[in-house]
């Protein structure tokens, strides 16, 4: 069971969540994938979508891969959701800490991921901690870019067709992580 652990309304109107629990299983149009440029689900949050959405996942991603050729941070692919509760899932691909340029492709993969979800017309969506497991990338700074990298998007774009936006946590390292976080953002 998902729980919201704090939320904020942003002053262009849009709700975010900070949620900590199972991305796979979060009521929401799209839910982000933390996806390799390959579209190979293997590991991390990849491999629990795939578990949990069905073989059908990975069969459009190598599809959208043959079509399209790899996904950059900026561009990312989508799929269906197979037996997800979402619509569709978006694969985003975030930095590997340590190949440079870290926060640009970080913030690029998290701006390409809204841009994707407004592209379908979607009203809600949900991502994870994205690169702070196998990639590496520290899990504050990444709450800093990420955060910021959301709000900058509204404040930008107020008549987005996104209304909410949850990030979904599956440890508390990170869920305490980017509480400190938020609470630099979003509290007096």
């Amino acid at each position: 069971m998902n729980i919201v652990r704090t939320e904020t309304v942003l002053p262009s109107g849009q709700t975010l969540q900070l949620v900590h629990g199972d991305i796979a299983i979060e009521q929401v149009d799209a839910i982000v994938n933390a996806a390799n440029e390959y579209l190979q689900h293997g590991g991390g949050v990849a491999q629990a979508i795939l578990r949990r959405g069905g073989e059908i996942i990975q069969q459009e991603s190598d599809d959208w891969v043959q079509t399209h050729g790899l996904v950059s941070h900026a561009e990312p692919a989508w799929t269906s959701g197979g037996n997800l509760p979402c619509r569709y899932v978006i694969h985003a691909v975030g930095p590997v800490w340590g190949d440079g340029n870290e926060d640009a492709k970080l913030a690029a993969a998290v701006t390409g991921s809204m841009k994707a979800a407004e592209g379908l017309g979607l009203s809600s969506i949900a991502m994870p901690a994205l690169s702070t497991g196998i990639f590496g990338f520290p899990k504050e700074r990444a709450a800093g870019v990420i955060l910021s990298t959301i709000r900058n998007h509204f404040s930008k774009n107020p008549a987005s067709t996104l209304k909410q936006v949850h990030i979904v946590l599956y440890d508390q390292a990170t869920v305490d992580s980017f509480l400190k976080i938020w609470h630099d953002y979003f509290q007096p």
